[in-house]
């Protein structure tokens, strides 16, 4: 069973569901009881006690209003629903608002509570509806594809969303397929790479862009075609496997008249070992992430083709599985990357940057408007921003935009610097440029500096390194499930709107 939605009319307190969701804030000043969240008011007076006298009902049961708190109630009849679920929204913001992440990590904290309920309204669509919708889907997503002994508890059912001004129904249809793309992002990274490798990978590319509705062309490089078209990037990092590398190209015109292009480039690592200069053993099984950045990129271009943005996208996604073994490249290796310019390998575990090196570079070709490019890069980003906070480097402008919308929609970024003096560090004594520099300090922006040298100056791009956000690994919060989370999608897709309107 999946979970669907749909704008609810009428009261909730009348609704013909097995459980409703109001929202709590925290108490304010000396009060001890929490305080009603807009939207339960209809809740609230059906409970014949007024919001004082349902919140302090509610406090009884040790509800506080703090964030990803969940608290359930048997209603006895006071609503048409059996049960009342108080879900926490945090602080609000100065103005007594909740934020939209609020909504988000309450919504998806009440659907995770539901699960195996058929039905629910949640009240917090009258403060934010696309939150509400986007965190009730996130948070109600589970993996069961390979669970032999049953899909274990059902997700939440059929969820109403009680709805505030606006077109709710086209707001409600944005919302899901964001959603929705980054559920498929997240299928993507959670499937274990004896199964997602290049060619399937690829071939997986393909049925998501033929499922579409909208045309999108599909393009796939395999060995030879890599071989012939002069990707040692691709290729060198890729030989060490059995199972060989591919480069996917999909492309979305934008509609007739398409207000800019834009490419899109994700790291698609299937799995990665270190290859030669190999990983600890201690949770390599995590490395089935290193493809979260193409898992990201293919599915936020096919949301811009449902959703059919004026933008004109084009993603370029390498994919590999960096292996050591008698064909595995070596540090030591000159590789001649895609348009000529060599690098010398000094570590095989610094792969990333290689197989991205060939695709910008294929991509700036195109000529596109912007870049943007997404990577689980650097152990070096968790060690700076932490476990949560992508880092954004590139051109400072656009930099900057794509940081700021990141944050909109709660995807944590933070604009980070490439400081020319690196350049120098990665020097090589026999090739254009080396793969790492000799230390271990900046190792995020060593990454960056030596991806924009494969960036033409002038043109406007990011690079978002995804190291952290793309795999959670803890128990679950909000609407943050164990696996991957589908980072950036909707970092990306904001910036695509973003442009689509602005330019």
């Amino acid at each position: 069973m999946s979970t669907d939605l749909y704008v609810a009319d009428g009261s909730p307190a009348a609704a013909e569901t097995d459980a409703v969701v109001i929202g709590l804030l925290p108490a304010d000043g000396e009060d001890s009881a929490p305080r009603l969240a807009p939207g339960a008011e209809e809740v609230a007076e059906a409970f014949g006690t007024g919001d004082d006298g349902l919140a302090a009902l509610l406090a009884v049961t040790g509800a506080t209003g703090k964030a990803d708190e969940v608290v359930k109630l048997p209603t006895r009849g006071a609503i048409t629903a059996p049960l009342l679920v108080a879900v926490g929204l945090g602080e609000p913001e100065a103005d007594g608002a909740p934020t939209a992440e609020a909504v988000r990590r309450a919504s998806g904290a009440a659907a995770r509570a539901l699960a195996g309920t058929a039905s629910a309204v949640n009240t917090l669509g009258r403060i934010d509806l696309a939150a509400a919708a986007e965190g009730t889907l996130l948070g109600a997503y589970t993996f069961t594809a390979y669970r032999s002994n049953g899909a274990g508890r059902a997700p939440v059912g059929r969820v109403g969303l009680t709805a505030g001004d606006g077109d709710a129904e086209e707001i409600l249809r944005t919302a899901t397929a964001v959603a929705r793309a980054v559920r498929t992002a997240r299928d993507l990274v959670n499937t274990p790479p004896n199964d997602l490798f290049p060619e399937s990978f690829a071939a997986r590319a393909r049925e998501l862009a033929e499922a579409v509705g909208v045309e999108v062309e599909v393009e796939v490089l395999d060995g030879d075609a890599l071989a012939e078209g002069g990707y040692g990037g691709v290729l060198g990092v890729g030989q060490g496997s059995a199972r060989g590398p591919r480069l996917v190209r999909l492309r979305y015109a934008g509609g007739a008249s398409p207000r800019a292009t834009v490419a899109l480039i994700g790291k698609g690592i299937t799995f990665d070992t270190g290859g030669i200069s190999i990983k600890p053993a201690a949770n390599m099984d995590h490395m089935t992430s290193d493809m979260g950045g193409a898992a990201a990129v293919i599915a936020t271009t096919l949301l811009a083709a449902q959703l059919e943005l004026p933008v004109a996208v084009t993603a370029t996604v390498p994919m590999a599985e960096n292996m050591p073994s008698a064909t595995a490249y070596r540090p030591g290796d000159v590789l001649r990357m895609y348009g000529g310019r060599t690098v010398e390998v000094l570590n095989t575990d610094a792969e990333g940057r290689l197989i991205l090196a060939d695709a910008i570079t294929r991509a700036v070709e195109d000529d596109p408007d912007y870049l943007i490019e997404t990577s689980t890069l650097t152990g070096a980003q968790q060690v700076a921003l932490g476990l949560r906070t992508a880092g954004v480097m590139g051109s400072d402008e656009f930099r900057d935009r794509v940081a700021a919308l990141a944050r909109s929609t709660g995807e944590d970024a933070w604009a980070m610097p490439l400081p020319a003096h690196l350049r120098g560090e990665l020097d090589s004594r026999v090739a254009d440029i080396a793969n790492v520099t000799g230390t271990r300090w900046g190792g995020m922006l060593v990454a960056g500096t030596f991806l924009r040298e494969f960036v033409p100056a002038g043109l406007p791009w990011a690079h978002i390194d995804i190291a952290g956000p793309s795999f959670h690994t803890g128990g679950p919060y909000g609407y943050t499930t164990k696996g991957g989370t589908g980072v950036p999608v909707r970092t990306m897709f904001a910036v695509l709107a973003d442009i689509a309107a602005n330019g």
